[in-house]
């Protein structure tokens, strides 16, 4: 075989390690073969085994957990049940916010830690979304960090018009109390009749990784959202940075005519 033509050593683990993921062989949760016995398997230095062990973390395959080794990685999502998590009697009948009854619902346990409730210039993109100038301080922002059984797993930026939001909780509170905001909302006057959600995929910030823990090669859901009231009027924005592999999107609508 010309040398052009030969397979990195560090790819053939790779490309035989995934095919045993894939396969079902290796099964999430594993622990893989260590290092050195990779080595010895295929004849090759451990460096080179490590190398193949970081593309499969790369991929979003395999997780290295410092002091026990490497383990195929494990998967939880959380499903964003874009079909009811906004009804109104869910609100009713729990009393919870919609990311906390989305998250009980699926036998896990919320947290949501509101780290800052500033007032702000909004984004070009968030002040057309509510139709308001960007070059004043006419927002609410409200930063919260979602978690489930103590896994990061989204960020949540609000925006909130000041003319809404000042006198309110919404300016000055982290406890939103029963029914969280979309209740303190319905009491100014506005309930949530419409919701607009723009979804792409990206890389995370470094901050975003940080934050949410992120391992390398994971992107994120970025959600766009955009709270509509009774009289066809945005009133608030939130961009969700959400993690791929923590997260899932699960949208049920009617079709236009």
């Amino acid at each position: 075989m010309p040398y052009e033509s030969r397979p990195v050593p560090s790819r053939m683990i790779a490309d035989n390690l995934r095919e045993r993921i894939r396969g079902g062989e290796l099964r999430p949760g594993d622990q893989l073969p260590s290092e050195r016995r990779l080595a010895a398997d295929f004849s090759t230095a451990r460096n080179t085994a490590a190398a193949a062990l970081s593309l499969l973390q790369k991929e979003g395959l395999v997780d290295r957990r410092h002091g026990s080794g490497w383990f195929v990685r494990q998967s939880r999502p959380l499903l964003r049940l874009g079909a009811n998590r906004y009804s109104h009697a869910l609100r009713e009948s729990t009393g919870l916010s919609p990311y906390r009854a989305e998250v009980t619902k699926q036998g896990r346990v919320p947290r949501v830690d509101c780290t800052s409730i500033t007032r702000v210039h909004p984004p070009e993109n968030v002040a057309a979304r509510l139709g308001m100038s960007a070059e004043t301080k006419s927002v609410v922002r409200r930063e919260n960090w979602y978690y489930a059984d103590d896994e990061p797993v989204q960020l949540g930026i609000t925006y909130i018009p000041w003319e809404i939001a000042k006198g309110s909780v919404l300016a000055k509170s982290a406890d939103m109390g029963k029914g969280s905001l979309y209740a303190r909302f319905e009491e100014l006057g506005h309930s949530l009749a419409r919701i607009r959600e723009e979804v792409s995929a990206r890389m995370p910030t470094p901050e975003e990784t940080h934050g949410l823990r992120i391992p390398d090669g994971v992107p994120v859901l970025d959600v766009l959202h955009t709270g509509i009231d009774q009289n066809g009027h945005a009133f608030e924005v939130t961009q969700f940075v959400m993690r791929a592999d923590s997260n899932g999107l699960d949208y049920s609508m009617p079709i236009e005519d």
